[in-house]
């Protein structure tokens, strides 16, 4: 197994962190991994993504041109990523805000609402894990109790006590997500 993915979205909502936790649970389930991000000096508001990669075996480069998986997060992300995924590829994408709808018939497209999902938990900060779990459902490459694992190292000991409001936010995320197109 080995998936290079891609995360893009605007600042603040939680790009880099989605792709950390990816990857310290790649670790917990004895994977190699390799995580690297990219903004802009924007604090919040401005482009961010990161580069996921998770593998059975090493990796050589943390660069890459083309992706197992896009996730987009914004209009912008996916006007800029869309032809970045491989053919037979996935890619998801969050309905919030976006305008023009994935075009590629190649690859698998899934749909979810994870912001609009987030308001009606009544924590907008948990909108990353809602994702997560929406990937974790269309690609089940790691254990759900190793991301909860990913997401204790990257979660400041502090917030340890919303642990419990991430993993049900995962675990809708894998309710909601929607198939849009799916190859055979």
């Amino acid at each position: 197994m080995n998936e290079e993915i891609i995360i893009a979205g605007f600042g603040g909502q939680g790009v880099l962190s989605m792709g950390q936790i990816l990857c310290y649970g790649g670790v917990m389930q004895n994977k190699e991994v390799t995580w690297m991000p990219s903004y802009g000096p924007e604090m919040r508001g401005g482009t961010a993504n990161c580069t996921a990669i998770i593998s059975d075996e090493k990796i050589s480069s943390p660069v890459l041109n083309a992706y197992d998986t896009a996730i987009m997060l914004n209009q912008p992300s996916l006007d800029k990523f869309e032809e970045t995924v491989k053919p037979g590829g996935m890619l998801i994408y969050e309905t919030n805000g976006i305008i023009r709808k994935p075009e590629r018939k190649d690859i698998d497209i899934y749909s979810i609402g994870a912001y609009d999902e987030s308001i009606k938990m009544k924590n907008t900060k948990i909108f990353n894990m809602i994702v997560i779990g929406g990937f974790l459902k269309a690609r089940p490459i790691l254990d759900v109790e190793n991301v909860i694992k990913g997401l204790e190292k990257v979660l400041p000991e502090r917030y340890h006590h919303l642990i419990p409001l991430n993993e049900e936010a995962i675990r809708k995320g894998m309710e909601i997500i929607k198939v849009e197109n799916k190859l055979k």
